[in-house]
């Protein structure tokens, strides 16, 4: 069993419609009163990544933006999907090495400071461990235990050869690597960099779960972003107000299945080859840095709240987050408590 893409994508994107456009007297979303707007979006879905994505730009070059976005995000895809066996990354993991294109060493060497940072919490390696469990094309089963104790003696980033000068990447015995955990936010950055190029000043990206902002609203206005509620498709466990930043999302709720009457969901623990079982839900990450965000979102998630907690207050700099536990608990870093709302009551995390 799995939940629908689009439950995430509405979540994401429901707060961020009707902004802007010339008729709108008063803010839907937050009942405000708004100057007129003339500029109307460009707006583009396609299906990429495994995931529908919707592509906003405002302003005269907005169309030039989009389709400029478009084209990244198919030349990105292309490049790095695992489903595909043209792809760069498949070659490597049929090779066991390549010489890497600048993306995907790019990308290589943020996995890897982001898994020496997070004490291997986030791994790239864990690719064998996603095909046993099913979660690759949907196979859905629960592997043995010899089979799991197997698999692991694949999983470590250590055991990769990485040469940075030549972007050589030389994999060590039955590994295999799957640069998803990050590569979505690593595609949002760089639309964020052609909407710059193209002169777009406002504008977002939403890519599934990966909520990506640029600049403000055209009305001067903060982005509200919503935190899809776990337990329930359909609600939002609170709103982010923020502008220039990456809000990305990873929860169990997103791909699971259930078997004996155990859910087992897609966000593998490097350490224990199984589901990360440490009380949380859901970890939404805020940073301007969207390749880090994507790769957080997973490593907190599978830190659970105190280990997450003592991260965050060693790099409070970088980002913050808002984590939901299984009893529903709301928890949110100080630097965005300010900007968000919810009708629950939540705890601030305070750097102390």
């Amino acid at each position: 069993m799995k939940k629908h893409w689009i439950a995430a994508a509405f979540v994401a994107c429901l707060l961020l419609t009707g902004c802007g456009a010339a008729e709108h007297t008063e803010d839907e979303t937050t009942g405000s009163a708004v100057q007129a707007n003339t500029e109307q979006p460009v707006s583009k879905e396609i299906f990429a990544m495994d995931t529908y994505m919707t592509i906003t730009a405002y302003g005269e070059n907005g169309q030039k933006a989009v389709d400029a976005a478009q084209q990244e995000i198919e030349r990105l895809d292309a490049l790095l999907s695992t489903g595909s066996a043209d792809s760069e990354i498949s070659a490597l993991n049929a090779s066991g090495t390549a010489q890497l294109s600048s993306d995907s060493a790019e990308l290589v060497s943020c996995a890897l400071e982001i898994n020496e940072s997070t004490g291997g919490a986030f791994d790239i390696t864990v690719y064998p461990l996603m095909q046993a469990w099913g979660f690759t094309d949907e196979s859905y089963r629960v592997p043995s235990d010899s089979e799991l104790t197997t698999l692991m003696e694949t999983i470590g980033s250590d055991q990769l050869d990485w040469d940075a000068d030549n972007r050589t990447l030389t994999l060590g015995d039955g590994q295999a690597i799957d640069l998803g955990g990050i590569a979505k936010g690593y595609t949002s950055g760089r639309i964020m960099e052609l909407f710059d190029e193209c002169g777009v000043e406002s504008g977002m990206v939403s890519l599934g779960g990966n909520v990506h902002v640029h600049g403000a609203k055209p009305d001067g206005s903060k982005w509200r972003i919503g935190i899809q509620d776990p337990e329930n498709s359909e609600d939002i466990a609170g709103v982010l107000e923020v502008t220039d930043c990456a809000v990305i999302t990873s929860g169990g709720y997103e791909r699971y299945f259930e078997q004996d009457g155990t859910t087992y969901h897609h966000i593998i623990d490097p350490s224990t080859g199984k589901p990360a079982d440490n009380g949380l839900t859901s970890v939404t990450i805020v940073s301007a840095d969207g390749t880090l965000a994507d790769g957080l979102s997973t490593a907190l998630f599978v830190m659970g709240v105190d280990q997450a907690t003592e991260y965050w207050r060693q790099h409070a700099d970088e980002f913050d987050a808002v984590m939901i536990t299984e009893d529903g608990t709301i928890f949110v870093t100080e630097g965005i408590a300010d900007v968000f709302s919810s009708d629950r009551t939540f705890e601030t995390i305070a750097r102390k």
